[in-house]
């Protein structure tokens, strides 16, 4: 009886992510229209502003790059911005005490382009992590309609902005957000990056967070947060989780906390990332904010129960039944419907999100690592020694 209910535990575990998954790749869609929506005007301008009375630079967007020692990203992130189509932008640049290349790249490429501007550097006040100082610093600088906070790392195709801004008019929201294409180089990037789609179609209910006001249902990633500066004011900016390592997640949450709108959608064919280069970093990048993007010990409890019930119970005891050990009936048929479950799941993901089919092969095994990964993220919160690109948070 114990194995039949462990196993019947499981498959329910594993079954939840993949009915959510389901329902929610049929609402997680991408913009429609295209080059259409200012060609067309699909923006009505009496009630939008976005267009009219752009600032004196004829930014209609202002993209906000932090930059610590990205010589090898810099350039290239910022040339895929200024070649956006449809929708006038301009890059601002911030440099943290970069100690290579970064601080000349960025002054040649102001040179170049009009369009791009070098944020001054300022002494970071003290409690605030360097990424938000560095977004704070680009935001009050701007004088945009539109913010749009992203990573050196992120490469964006000509529509992608346009995109974005056609999404949060038709959506009528204050902030939208997405998930980049993301790029795995090696076998320990491929086990462990595509879980982000994972977490977030698995787990967040898109139609509740549509029609939902509630705090804790905003949600999006730090690689592309577009949000009406007023709105970004009126949450209190980046100050308002000035400490965070999180982004993605608490300045959805701060605008909704302001009676804010916010959404998500797919940005797989025009956006792309490669977030880390190998194992040792991708476990280092996971571990400083893992446990901020669930938010408490009680929610690490659950998920570590989903998680390791769910899809790695079955294949330990699947493995060891080809061993020997003898299961019911019932028990066998439950585990190998959940582990085939969270494959099933991760099939679907990697098919639509363009990710590595390894992933999808060692399931089990990346639950395992994510799960590690969280807890060892909640150990680094407690100790205080979360960093971002090589400095502790508040140094």
């Amino acid at each position: 009886m114990l194995l039949e209910a462990l196993a019947i535990g499981s498959l329910s575990c594993a079954a939840l992510p993949l009915g959510m998954t389901c329902v929610n790749l049929a609402l997680f869609k991408a913009p429609k229209g295209g080059a259409n929506f200012v060609s067309k005007k699909k923006i009505n301008k009496s009630k939008d502003n976005s267009i009219q009375n752009l600032p004196s630079n004829g930014a209609q967007v202002s993209v906000c790059v932090p930059a610590r020692n990205e010589a090898a990203n810099i350039q290239a992130c910022v040339q895929s911005i200024l070649a956006s189509e449809h929708v006038a932008v301009e890059v601002l640049v911030y440099d943290d005490q970069s100690q290579d290349a970064t601080p000349a790249i960025i002054a040649d490429m102001c040179q170049r382009d009009a369009r791009c501007r070098s944020v001054p550097t300022a002494p970071m006040e003290a409690g605030w992590n360097g990424k938000q100082w560095g977004c704070e610093q680009m935001g009050q600088a701007s004088s945009a309609q539109w913010l749009l906070f992203t990573d050196a790392d992120v490469r964006f195709a000509p529509l992608a902005v346009e995109l974005g801004l056609q999404f949060a008019q038709d959506s009528d929201s204050d902030l939208v957000s997405t998930f980049p294409r993301q790029i795995c180089g090696s076998v320990g990037e491929a086990m462990v990056v595509p879980l982000i789609h994972f977490m977030l179609l698995g787990y967040l209910p898109m139609a509740l967070m549509r029609s939902d006001a509630r705090q804790s249902l905003g949600a999006g990633c730090g690689q592309y947060l577009l949000v009406k500066r007023d709105s970004w004011l009126r949450a209190g900016g980046h100050h308002a989780f000035k400490n965070s390592m999180h982004d993605g997640i608490q300045l959805p949450r701060a605008v909704r906390a302001v009676g804010g709108r916010t959404d998500l959608f797919d940005a797989t064919d025009f956006l792309s990332v490669r977030m880390y280069k190998g194992f040792d970093a991708t476990w280092k990048g996971f571990a400083k904010n893992a446990f901020e993007g669930l938010g408490s010990m009680t929610t690490l409890l659950v998920f570590t129960t989903l998680h390791v019930l769910g899809h790695v119970v079955p294949a330990a005891l699947l493995v060891a039944w080809l061993f020997g050990m003898q299961l019911p009936p019932i028990a066998l048929g439950c585990l190998v419907a959940a582990l085939l479950a969270g494959i099933l799941t991760r099939a679907l993901l990697a098919i639509r999100f363009h990710q590595p089919k390894i992933g999808v092969a060692l399931h089990p095994a990346t639950m395992l690592l994510m799960t590690v990964i969280q807890w060892r993220s909640w150990w680094l919160a407690k100790t205080g020694r979360r960093a971002w690109r090589g400095r502790v948070s508040g140094v």
